[in-house]
């Protein structure tokens, strides 16, 4: 058999590009297979480049994840940040950062398997940078929740739940391939947010 070659496209990409396509191809690998029976071997070849050639951006497999995490979740909190950023009331901030959250995980359901999936939860490493997703969105959440007597650590500990009851609907949502309109989701999720936040301060 002859050593297999890149396709002429293929090398013509600067290093950067070569990159970002190694990330995204990596992504389908990942959510297709798990971090732990994916092998670079399947991700070159889903790429279509040689193994070498992946190394030379990636010196191993968990070098490729984290990346790949840690770009995952800078997506994710920038994309609720610019949304609650638009809303000009509290009530806002939560429908907007809630549609934003939405919107995120259907158009990005394999960067949602990978970055909650309960494998990458097992790693210590992995953790860390799915833990850092949850503490950022949670300290945006908290400051949304402005119930006089109420303390930070309080702000934050109720803010977490408010971050679980997005990610465990949409696991649902997603495990059970649940046929749905994704604003409707949304406006229900933050009516119930809203209403239990509402719920704290019945004056």
């Amino acid at each position: 058999m002859s050593p297999r070659t890149e396709s002429p496209l293929s090398t013509r990409l600067p290093a950067k590009a070569r990159r970002q396509q190694l990330l995204d191809t990596s992504l389908v690998t990942f959510a297709r297979l798990g971090y732990h029976d994916s092998s670079m071997n399947d991700i070159a070849d889903s790429a279509g480049v040689t193994k070498p050639v992946l190394y030379q951006h990636f010196e191993s497999k968990r070098e490729l994840f984290l990346e790949l995490l840690v770009e995952l979740g800078g997506d994710l909190r920038a994309t609720i940040r610019t949304a609650v950023e638009s809303a000009s009331s509290p009530r806002q901030q939560v429908q907007f950062g809630t549609a934003a959250y939405m919107h995120w995980v259907d158009e990005n359901r394999d960067g949602f398997v990978v970055l909650f999936d309960t494998e990458v939860r097992r790693d210590p490493e992995f953790s860390e940078v799915a833990r850092r997703v949850h503490r950022e969105l949670v300290d945006s959440l908290a400051d949304l929740i402005v119930v006089p007597g109420l303390d930070r650590e309080r702000q934050r500990l109720l803010a977490y739940g408010l971050v679980g009851l997005n990610e465990k609907t949409c696991i649902r949502w997603l495990e059970k391939e649940i046929d749905l309109d994704v604003d409707e989701l949304a406006a229900q999720v933050a009516a119930l947010a809203w209403s239990g936040l509402r719920g704290l301060d019945p004056t």
